[in-house]
């Protein structure tokens, strides 16, 4: 697997923020369209149905804050010997009958993506809900590429622009 953006990447899956395990909660993106996964909240729309993917709530700093903020996170679980679930954020899939709000656990390192790679993932996201973007890329590149894990950040930006088609 491997993280680009918002999007966590597998060799025959696309989620939104991480996948989820278990019952927890998540979003994936297939060739037929939008699964929100979870107890509680599931359902399918093809991509037809959708009009609009929103990510809410998401928490984005600069490298030098995430940085830290994983320095921090790393030195606590090591004090406690506890740790805690990434931060959760909301993906809004909206379509012609209203909308539906899903929760997802980022899969960015340090819990918070980049400012580029989050306003990149918006767009791309944008697109995939408009029919400007296809999923199929994103899987293509997973199958070619997810098995090597999370690609350098230029190289993560670049894929998102090109993906997103800006």
């Amino acid at each position: 697997m491997a993280m680009v953006g918002l999007f966590w990447i597998g060799e025959d899956s696309v989620y939104v923020g991480a996948e989820p395990m278990g019952a927890a909660a998540g979003l994936r993106l297939t060739g037929d369209g939008v699964e929100a996964l979870g107890s509680g909240q599931g359902g399918s729309w093809a991509w037809e149905e959708v009009r609009r993917l929103e990510p809410r709530a998401v928490a984005v700093r600069s490298g030098v804050r995430r940085m830290a903020s994983m320095a921090f996170d790393a030195v606590l679980t090591a004090l406690t010997g506890e740790g805690q679930l990434p931060p959760a954020f909301a993906v809004e899939v909206t379509t012609a009958r209203g909308a539906v709000e899903v929760s997802v656990h980022t899969a960015a390192a340090g819990g918070m993506p980049l400012p580029c790679e989050y306003e990149l993932s918006v767009v791309l996201l944008e697109r995939l809900a408009n029919g400007g973007a296809d999923i199929a890329d994103l899987l293509a590149w997973g199958r070619d590429h997810a098995g090597a894990g999370t690609p350098p950040r230029e190289e993560r930006e670049a894929l998102l622009r090109k993906w997103a088609g800006v």
